[in-house]
């Protein structure tokens, strides 16, 4: 069953799904390039393992102070000698947050005869636009392949957070996709585009030489949703979660009653 959304489904980015979609999207991105890549290019998976705090993904329940006062005891002579009994302190349950291991899957095309990385293909995690080790590990290996002769294509279907960044760009948007080839940085290509905008395609950088096959994400983003079944899962009854804004909120409830979903 097909998504109910023209272009980037809301619903996909709830925190309970997003991973298991990154998942699906670079698998399927990764296997409709490699009959378009052979002979020469071949597509990796790669991952990108660090280390993370919990909280840095939670809301922690706050746990009320707890103020421990001392009995006061009168000093006159008929008492100042009578030893008062403290009661005992008692214990309260408390969350901490564990550091966890974190594997973030990316691809790469590399060239067969040379074993050179052509170009990095990323889908950006939660974790990548918060405040954190994710953002620190992503924005690291961002750099290291800006600074190199890697083509990169960088893909954020997610509404919250903070988006990589890019210099004197006023641009607002509820997506976007950047396209960076080695050979024109600092200039790039970004898609920037909306929840009511059907989610554009690319051409993926390759050798100069090489005709660039076209990367149609929206076809793909609508096989993870059929091949997952996330019709099966998803109450459209329910706002997604993080919330749209006021006019895409009246805009989807519209859409989703018109497809007898609400």
């Amino acid at each position: 069953m097909l998504s109910p959304f023209p272009g980037m489904n809301p619903y996909l980015e709830h925190h309970a799904l997003w991973p298991e979609v990154h998942h699906w999207l670079i698998t399927l991105i990764a296997e409709s390039l490699v009959p378009k890549l052979r002979p020469k290019y071949r597509v990796a998976i790669e991952k990108r393992v660090y280390q993370a705090s919990g909280e840095e993904d939670t809301l922690l329940v706050g746990i009320p102070d707890v103020t421990v006062q001392r009995s006061q005891t009168a000093t006159n002579s008929t008492t100042q000698n009578v030893a008062v009994a403290t009661p005992p302190l008692q214990s309260v349950t408390v969350t901490i947050p564990m550091p966890e291991t974190v594997r973030e899957s990316y691809l790469e095309v590399r060239e067969v005869a040379t074993r050179e990385v052509v170009c990095a293909i990323e889908v950006l995690s939660r974790k990548n636009k918060r405040t954190g080790e994710g953002r620190k590990a992503y924005k690291k290996n961002r750099q290291r392949v800006l600074g190199s002769s890697t083509h990169l294509v960088e893909i954020d279907l997610l509404r919250a957070g903070e988006p990589m960044p890019i210099l004197e760009n006023g641009i607002q948007s509820d997506y976007r996709i950047l396209v960076s080839q080695c050979d024109r940085r600092p200039s790039a290509d970004l898609y920037a585009f909306n929840l009511q905008n059907a989610i554009p395609s690319f051409p993926l950088p390759l050798r100069k030489e090489d005709t660039e096959p076209l990367v149609d994400l929206q076809e793909l983003l609508n096989g993870v949703y059929d091949r997952a079944g996330y019709d099966l899962v998803i109450d459209y009854s329910h706002e997604p979660v993080p919330p749209l804004k006021e006019s895409d909120a009246a805009w989807a409830d519209v859409l989703l009653r018109e497809k007898g979903l609400r």
